[in-house]
């Protein structure tokens, strides 16, 4: 696993990922790697029109061949190693795309879940598990994670009430998905306890232990 790459992670996916089976790691690694490097692409506070530039090379790299690729990406060159092509991805870019709407809504947010959904399902599709539970769960995290990262007003508000009627967000997940299960159960408490981060308060690392460790 790349210490690199492992580095760039906010401390919930850390901690989420330290719970994945040795066979997950690898691929779910790499593909949070990649859904953090567009987060700071979008909410870096940059010029939206840059932004969108750079959201467009990766768009347009994650559509070719891999033998196209640019030498020197070191994520590039991990998402070949751990997951082989980007084929599976676009729409995480385009989720992340939506939020620099200049007012994004419900369809902005619900869109940017799929699009994380789908790093999930990417990860479910190399190791050969069905994709069920997926969408719902990974909704939730989506949602409460983008929330609590900002201020709170209206915004935040509205984008609570749509993490909070995600369908199936309890559906039990496959092994190889416990990283998932972990940041869900952690939005799940966040969003139930008013709290201000996925990792607000000493039983945040309880829950997150229990459901590393059981799944539920």
């Amino acid at each position: 696993m790349s210490v690199d790459l492992l580095e760039t992670l906010p401390l919930p996916q850390r901690l989420a990922l330290s719970y994945a089976p040795a066979t997950a790691r690898p691929a779910t690694l790499t593909l949070l790697a990649l859904d953090t490097r567009l987060a700071g692409v979008v909410l870096g506070g940059g010029e939206p029109m840059i932004a969108q530039i750079k959201l467009a090379w990766w768009r347009d790299r994650l559509r070719e061949a891999p033998a196209k690729w640019p030498k020197g990406e070191p994520l590039l060159a991990a998402l070949h190693e751990a997951v082989g092509d980007g084929s599976g991805l676009g729409a995480l870019v385009d989720g992340w795309e939506g939020l620099l709407a200049e007012h994004p809504g419900e369809r902005e947010w619900q869109e940017f879940a799929t699009g994380r959904a789908s790093l999930w399902e990417e990860v479910a599709r190399k190791l050969g598990e069905e994709a069920q539970g997926i969408a719902g769960s990974a909704r939730t995290w989506a949602l409460a994670d983008l929330a609590l990262g900002l201020e709170p007003g209206d915004e935040r508000t509205s984008i609570i009430s749509v993490a909070e009627e995600a369908p199936d967000h309890h559906a039990r997940l496959p092994r190889v998905l416990r990283p998932l299960a972990v940041l869900r159960a952690l939005a799940g408490r966040a969003l139930s306890d008013n709290r201000k981060a996925l990792l607000d308060g000493p039983g945040a690392m309880l829950v997150a232990m229990r459901v590393g460790i059981s799944g539920l």
